[in-house]
């Protein structure tokens, strides 16, 4: 059937008016992309190697950034003081013992409690994944718990694999939280979550897992979720950033929002961190570490960015507090169409 301009007109009309009616009854949530610097990978070259699933923290006036060198099996830190010029690698954790639940390490979370440094990492083997902990009191020299690890998989929905801890101590609540990913060892699907009151002995959410891949086929995030990084930033109100996948070697950044960081998340659905041609991260953007920068009035986000093997660390801004606008619907559809 041949279609005249009048006819092609009215179907583009209905089409828009259907997407819109769906923005409307589905709660659909957009943000901005964050602006990348120019200066991007601002750590890692071929000479270092890959290093992926960076933790940053600000202490005594320094970023501090924690990161998985995979050519030493280990977790590395390096300084900066403005968050771009980074110095070099030093060894902070060693890998273990070969053959060892913690044969490599990597994929840290540092939390900074009581003028001590709590170490949260995955140890791996060829067979599974498992998060052990280290401490330290200056952030450098740090001792491993010698009853590691200290989460391990136990339940069908975590597979061989429990990975990429975040962990924060609740003040109102004087709890350590954790959001951890679990699934398959070499990208975990799901997002879950524990709790502890000594950040050693953690009890795991009974209705595991608490995030799952867009259930909505039509965004990027529906095949994989994991990586997570998560703030409180008031009572009511928890910031998730998240990779998402969209098959297993394609990957960006997403951002979600939940009240009580576990239950409802309300999805940002397009992605604030993406690929971008001829770059470092031309074909995947994984693992968010994000920082407010009460300095700078804006969040900070370093991530890790691929291209074939080689992965480096890159960064992102966002000039502004509150990530969640409401749906501009041409850039919805803009999103949706091209």
């Amino acid at each position: 059937m041949l279609y005249n301009k009048k006819s092609k007109k009215k179907l583009l009309i209905c089409f828009i008016i259907l997407i819109l009616l769906y923005v409307r009854y589905n709660n659909i949530y957009i943000t901005e992309e964050w602006i990348k610097s120019q200066l991007n990978p601002v750590l890692g070259n071929k000479t270092i190697g890959t290093l992926f699933d960076p933790f940053v923290i600000i202490h005594d006036n320094l970023y501090k950034m924690y990161v998985s060198w995979r050519s030493k099996g280990a977790i590395a830190l390096s300084t900066s003081k403005d968050g771009i010029h980074w110095s070099d690698l030093e060894i902070i954790l060693n890998k273990g013992i070969s053959q060892s639940w913690e044969s490599i390490v990597n994929r840290a979370s540092i939390l900074f409690l009581d003028g001590k440094f709590f170490l949260f990492y995955t140890g791996q083997n060829a067979d599974k994944s498992k998060i052990g902990l280290a401490i330290s009191e200056n952030g450098y020299n740090f001792t491993r718990y010698k009853n590691n690890p200290i989460l391990k998989p136990e339940y069908e929905y975590e597979k061989q694999s429990v990975m990429n801890p975040h962990v924060i101590y609740d003040k109102d609540e004087k709890i350590f939280k954790m959001w951890y990913s679990a699934g398959e060892i070499i990208e975990p699907d799901i997002i879950c979550y524990a709790f502890s009151k000594n950040g050693i002995k953690w009890i795991k959410y009974k209705n595991n897992p608490i995030f799952f891949p867009n259930p909505n086929k039509i965004y990027l995030d529906s095949y994989k979720v994991g990586g997570c990084d998560v703030h409180k930033i008031s009572k009511k109100k928890y910031l998730m950033f998240y990779i998402g996948y969209s098959s297993l070697n394609s990957a960006r950044i997403f951002v979600a929002e939940s009240e009580n960081g576990i239950h409802n998340w309300k999805r940002g659905n397009f992605p604030i961190i993406k690929p971008k041609a001829n770059q470092f991260d031309s074909e995947a953007c994984y693992k968010p570490s994000a920082l407010y920068d009460n300095k700078h009035n804006g969040w900070f986000i370093w991530y890790n960015g691929r291209t074939n093997d080689k992965e480096y660390i890159g960064i992102a801004i966002y000039n502004n507090y509150n990530l969640f606008k409401k749906v501009n619907y041409i850039q919805w559809l803009k999103e949706l169409l091209f």
